[in-house]
């Protein structure tokens, strides 16, 4: 009969399993592993000698407040001559003797979380397991070193908003790896409503990527349960903090988790995607941020979008709307549910839009479902299709009730982009979510996707062409002009009227107050003429109109007084914000992100800001906001320089110094210096 080993004591070899691991940016103060990857611990006995066939040790191996290997959360093994990596195993590694070298692997379908290990009768180690995308076997592998680099490990990335014309990438601080962060990505899991009616199954459940992506669009909203961000879209945050003013998701998870799971006040669009990525990448899934332009949101899955207008060519706000551009996230997987060919990135959107059974979540769902118009396929693919392929119908509501369509040209789903691997360039991912325009494959994807108008749609009238033109400079606090040009196509001369109009405009499609208006009753065009129609947008009344997102819609109706066909043309613009150069000349700050946030100054005026800095890894987890300094006046070209560098201290801690420029500071807010962690 087999002896029991007696064990005295244990080293769980942090260090060197979590760098094997490539989980060290987490700490090495406990054990943090991959499945489907072996690790390695000693056993130090307190008496006797480990001997081959003589000694036996029994493990169990347990995740969640009610483990069972019906769920398979629970796990029972022994030692076996060498490693098995496709089911939980165990091997000694090293010769006979009172230390005994153990290799430990755990099954690559293993449910992730925290498990304790038992091993034998005195024997009781913790450790967290994690998704292993360097593992073949694991279902969200990938064989791609760069891709892995950027998609698992960066902790800083770019999320792009703007206009489809005019994208603007925005710097955000993801911080998988910071002090704690693991912890609360593990809470949230654990405070989802599935985990809290039957722990027992949702444990179960995290053995799978695609139930771990939808509890994470759940969870990122606090729509129905105890989730992470609340939603809101207008320009009162009072009470909480705009979503135009976060830099990272640190601060966003650290605040839900200490404040007792109560929803951090607010997110938008980018925040509640940039939280989901944070997460995805801490509990080991692939994951990059998208920006969709010109995002359709389609309340009654009829893949159109009916809007109206009135007769000064004025939206008329509804539910179904075209958003400047909407953000969600991709997580990369494999589909076992589903052909292989749908295998790889798989859209998840957490942003609370409509219910999918039940709960303010969507997805996940194939992106090669969407290009291929499978809307059968799980999760929601009907609303993301519409998303980037939804038909837009315009109807103008005329004041004695009744309503005639307008013909318009209006585009859903361009400049679908996300940041390059390697590089802070945009990269366009438009081709893997739609076919090119009048092809014969989007035509096919159209009727899988039984996508009638879009078939059915014939070509506009040319007659008359209608577009609006802009200039390149267009800088916030400055005077410019836009343009409606409307072109005589016919043989025939033309009288029209042209209404031209600009309002504010919120991101997600919410309009404000008039930036300008001109009403022309009679445009005249002689055949194959062209007429260019200038519309002053002045500071003085746009700059107390416009949201934080910088942006205005322009809106020109023409109406043919011979035909009486009514021709629209809509276009949004982002104004630029007068340009900040950030010069880094250190190399230790080569991961520091700066961020430059400005009032409203006008042209050749000088200009308040205020700096901040938030980093991963450099900073010991401390947002320096404590050192945003409110620098000026400084005019046009001037210079103020801020010095942010770190001295070693006898402790063997670093020292954050900041010097600033005396001929420019004002005022600088808690200026201290601040000791940090190693």
């Amino acid at each position: 009969m087999a002896q029991a080993l007696d064990i005295d004591r244990w080293n769980l070899e942090c260090e060197f399993n979590n760098t094997d691991h490539r989980t060290d940016l987490n700490g090495i103060d406990r054990l943090i592993v991959r499945r489907g990857q072996p690790f390695s611990i000693s056993l130090y006995l307190r008496s006797g000698s480990y001997q081959p066939g003589v000694n036996s040790l029994d493990f169990v191996a347990e995740t969640g407040p009610q483990p069972s290997e019906q769920y398979g959360t629970r796990a029972s093994f022994g030692l076996s001559a060498s490693i098995d990596t496709s089911c939980w195993s165990a091997a000694v590694t090293s010769p006979p003797g009172d230390m005994v070298a153990l290799s430990i692997c755990s099954a690559p379908d293993a449910p992730i979380g925290r498990y304790t290990l038992t091993l034998g009768h005195s024997a009781r180690i913790e450790f967290i397991l994690l998704f292993n995308p360097w593992c073949p076997g694991d279902a969200v592998y990938m064989d791609n070193k760069e891709n892995l680099a950027e998609y698992v490990l960066a902790q800083d990335g770019i999320i792009f908003r703007g206009a489809y014309k005019h994208p603007i990438p925005t710097p955000w601080n993801f911080g998988q790896f910071e002090s704690g962060i693991l912890d609360v990505c593990l809470r949230i899991l654990d405070m989802n409503p599935k985990y809290l009616k039957n722990p027992g199954k949702d444990c179960s459940g995290r053995r799978n990527p695609i139930y771990v992506s939808r509890v994470l669009s759940a969870m990122v909203n606090c729509n129905d349960d105890k989730g992470v961000l609340l939603g809101k879209w207008t320009g009162d945050y009072e009470g909480g903090v705009s979503p135009m003013l976060w830099r990272g998701s640190v601060e966003i998870l650290r605040n839900w988790d200490t404040q007792a799971c109560q929803p951090v006040r607010y997110g938008q669009c980018w925040v509640f995607a940039a939280v989901a990525c944070s997460v995805s990448r801490a509990l080991g899934i692939p994951c990059r941020l998208v920006t969709n332009y010109l995002s359709a949101h389609d309340t009654n899955s009829n893949l159109v979008i009916e809007r109206y207008v009135n007769e000064n060519g004025e939206l008329i706000q509804s539910k179904e709307m075209i958003w400047n551009y909407h953000c969600w996230v991709e997580n990369w997987m494999t589909r076992p549910d589903l052909k292989p060919e749908f295998n790889g990135w798989q859209a998840y959107d957490p942003t609370p839009q409509e219910k999918s059974e039940g709960v303010y979540c969507c997805g996940p769902t194939p992106v090669r479902a969407i290009k291929e118009g499978e809307l059968t396929f799980k999760y929601d693919a009907p609303f993301v299709f519409a998303e980037v392929n939804a038909d837009v119908i315009t109807f103008m509501k005329k004041k004695d009730g009744s309503t005639s369509k307008v013909s318009s040209n209006a585009l859903v789903g361009q400049k679908i982009s996300t940041k390059s691997v390697g590089s802070d360039a945009r990269e366009d991912i438009t081709h893997l979510y739609k076919y090119p325009e009048g092809s014969a494959e989007e035509r096919e994807a159209f009727k899988k996707a039984d996508h009638q108008n879009k078939l059915l749609q014939q070509q506009q009238n040319q007659g008359l062409h209608l577009n609006i033109k802009v200039t390149s400079d267009m800088r916030k606090g400055c005077d410019f002009d836009v343009f409606a040009v409307v072109t005589n196509n016919t043989q025939s001369e033309k009288k029209c009227r042209l209404l031209f109009g600009s309002c504010a405009l919120s991101y997600n499609g919410f309009m404000g107050g008039n930036c300008g208006f001109k009403d022309l009753l009679n445009v005249e065009l002689s055949p194959g003429g062209e007429r260019k129609v200038p519309l002053r947008l002045n500071y003085s009344k746009y700059g107390g109109q416009i949201t934080e997102d910088n942006l205005i819609r322009l809106a020109a109706l023409l109406l043919d007084y011979t035909t009486g066909d009514t021709t629209l043309a809509v276009r949004n613009v982002v104004l630029d914000n007068p340009e900040i150069k950030v010069r880094v000349s250190s190399k230790i700050c080569d991961k520091i992100q700066t961020f430059g946030i400005l009032g409203e100054p006008k042209e050749n005026r000088k200009l308040n800001c205020c700096f901040s800095i938030e980093g991963a890894n450099l900073t010991g987890g401390v947002i320096f906001k404590l050192f945003s300094c409110r620098l000026g006046p400084v005019g046009p070209g001037e210079d103020a320089k801020v010095k942010i560098y770190f001295t070693p201290t006898h402790s063997g801690l670093r020292k954050l110094v900041v010097d600033f420029d005396s001929n420019k500071l004002c005022h600088v807010k808690g200026y201290r210096n601040v000791i940090i962690g190693k």
